[in-house]
């Protein structure tokens, strides 16, 4: 409450913008967040959602350009450098040159120096550049998100193992601002990832990732304006823990840690697994069965009711459709998990060529 005063001096209709709308009372007795602002919801939401996708796709574009492109294409030149060193070193007496100590070589007979990297070499190095620069963007995301996401949980009387308080004393609004800020800025980023989509060179799984996306988004709008946010904001913590680590594996690849690499992606693929496959689960049963059983309300819009049998039924539905899109996925890590296994190193199957 205190910033929205703080902002009063702005025009009313930049408001929408830059802070939360539709400030309300406090419940008498929340519990949770306790010392919060509390919110109502509406169509202005939508006005900060559209100024968190521009604030994000400045961030991206000055995260890729000025901070993760400029150390990839250091490590790699450097390592290009060491490499061809080591290389003109070992083979010196016979080809006739010797290096000068800095990765470039003098060659002693006059001969045409080796040293200059190669087209391909150059254009090797640009791609993985460019492909370490947008996992980096990824990765920083889904860390700060899912922190952010984590701590909302944290604070809500909701547990992943015992999910029957999602259900609990239905509806829940008014909305704390973190868990209303949370929701927007997830909305955003989904949308932003959207545009991404279609706007760069397609990947092998592009309309499994535009189905995914469509679906999460028309999910977090109708559970955010349905006040089903509590299920809504486990989901997103859930699905983001493991989005953290596939970048980051991406990342040790493309500057040549396969290492670290074939590490994180095991990590990840675990992590995926129990996320996914198992937590998520819980939570599609604890909504086909806990949701019917402990929601006493039925549906009436003005007091902020909308449980029906149809609503249920496409809740339940969508969420199983988005567990039917991460088994086909899970199935593609597991043949990058063979590959791992087998000594091939590991490769994300769901992307483009990185050949």
């Amino acid at each position: 409450m205190n910033s929205l005063y703080s902002l009063q001096w702005l025009p009313s209709y930049i408001l929408p913008f830059v802070t939360l709308s539709y400030p309300t009372t406090p419940p008498l007795n929340p519990d949770s967040f306790h010392h919060s602002a509390y919110y109502t919801t509406g169509l202005l939401d939508g006005c900060l959602v559209i100024t968190c996708i521009a604030v994000m796709a400045i961030l991206r574009d000055v995260v890729r350009v000025y901070v993760m492109e400029p150390f990839a294409r250091w490590k790699l030149t450097r390592d290009w450098q060491r490499s061809n060193a080591l290389h003109l070193k070992q083979n010196g007496k016979q080809n006739g040159v010797v290096p000068n100590g800095n990765g470039h070589v003098e060659h002693i007979n006059g001969g045409p120096s080796k040293s200059t990297m190669s087209a391909r070499d150059a254009r090797k190095i640009h791609r993985s550049v460019l492909r370490f620069a947008e996992q980096g963007w990824s990765a920083i995301y889904y860390t700060l998100q899912w922190s952010f996401g984590f701590y909302v949980h944290r604070n809500l009387p909701t547990h992943a193992l015992h999910p029957t308080a999602l259900w609990i004393d239905y509806p829940h609004f008014p909305l704390a601002g973190p868990l209303k800020f949370y929701y927007l800025t997830q909305t955003a980023f989904y949308l932003h990832q959207i545009l991404i989509l279609n706007a760069e060179a397609r990947r092998k799984d592009h309309y499994q990732m535009m189905t995914h996306h469509v679906i999460t988004i028309f999910l977090m709008v109708a559970s955010y304006f349905y006040n089903y946010t509590r299920v809504g904001c486990l989901i997103m913590v859930l699905m983001d823990w493991n989005d953290i680590f596939l970048p980051l594996a991406k990342m040790f690849r493309y500057i040549g840690l396969y290492t670290l690499c074939d590490i994180t992606f095991t990590w990840f693929l675990a992590s995926w697994f129990v996320a996914r496959h198992v937590l998520f689960i819980i939570v599609i049963f604890s909504a086909w069965f806990d949701g019917p059983r402990l929601i006493t309300v039925h549906w009436a819009p003005e007091l902020g009711h909308y449980y029906s049998p149809l609503s249920h039924s496409i809740f339940v539905y969508l969420l199983m459709a988005l567990q039917i899109i991460q088994m086909i996925w899970f199935w593609m890590i597991c043949r990058v998990a063979w590959r791992v296994i087998s000594g091939q190193g590991a490769s994300d199957s769901r992307s483009d060529d990185e050949r």
